[in-house]
């Protein structure tokens, strides 16, 4: 039988929020961009659309989603099209390092929970198109899993019980993935992940939600994969943590 990404996983118990620094990360990232309703923005690995339905009822802006996983797609269109949101969100699949989109194309580019699963070479080639595809002025808002320490043997693990080759990097070598790209204002923000932390939960989905996933992962099914997780974040909450950075794009003399 086929191996359940992380992720895939936890969705299928009913979490919405997937990033690791949940709702708290993300709210920090868009309040350093000063979004209106003529803004454009793309999100890449869009999942579920979550974010994206937030922003467009929010500051009612165009946005695009793109993802490399189809059954995520489709997930995403069932969740716009139950908010009515068409007019303001669009969704196609596409590729992180070769993006379908002319240069200078976004205000701003919102990519969670998707650096991590990228080698060293393909996280440079994915910032690279970043950065070529937004604005002048623009800014990337990306979320992620952060190290304390390089420790290997510790990603090893993480790869293993998530199902998915993951690569975190350390606060310096994040801030060099973005500024060797020619981002040029990086600010950084970091913290405790909240993704399997009950309290986290209960702060990302609620207490009702919360309830079901738990109740969800404790059957007998998925009870292996739940504690399995859950034991890792526990007992690795000082080595993970989350990074949110906003960087920059530099506006033409």
């Amino acid at each position: 039988m086929k191996t359940e990404a992380g992720h895939n996983f936890l969705a299928r118990l009913g979490k919405t929020r997937l990033r690791p620094g949940g709702i708290i990360a993300t709210k920090w990232l868009i309040e350093q961009a000063e979004i209106t309703s003529d803004t454009k923005i793309l999100e890449v690995a869009c999942n579920m659309g979550t974010t994206m339905i937030e922003l467009a009822k929010n500051h009612q802006c165009e946005i695009v989603g793109v993802d490399l996983s189809q059954a995520a797609l489709e997930k995403a269109t069932q969740n716009i099209a139950a908010h009515h949101l068409e007019h303001l969100i669009s969704v196609q699949k596409a590729n992180a390092v070769k993006l379908p989109f002319p240069d200078q194309s976004f205000d701003f580019i919102i990519n969670e929970a998707m650096l991590t699963m990228l080698d060293n070479n393909a996280k440079k080639r994915a910032v690279a198109e970043y950065f070529r595809i937004l604005k002048p002025g623009g800014m990337l808002l990306t979320h992620d899993i952060c190290l304390t320490s390089n420790n290997l043997e510790l990603v090893e693990k993480l790869s293993q019980t998530i199902n998915v080759h993951v690569h975190p990097q350390i606060i310096p070598a994040w801030e060099a993935t973005f500024s060797g790209a020619g981002f040029s204002t990086i600010q950084i923000k970091t913290g405790n992940m909240s993704l399997m932390s009950p309290i986290g939960m209960i702060k990302d989905e609620g207490l009702g939600r919360t309830f079901t996933i738990i109740k969800n992962g404790l059957k007998a099914e998925n009870r292996s994969t739940f504690k399995k997780m859950f034991n890792l974040f526990k007992t690795a909450a000082n080595d993970l943590q989350y990074i949110a950075v906003a960087s920059k794009k530099a506006k033409e003399d």
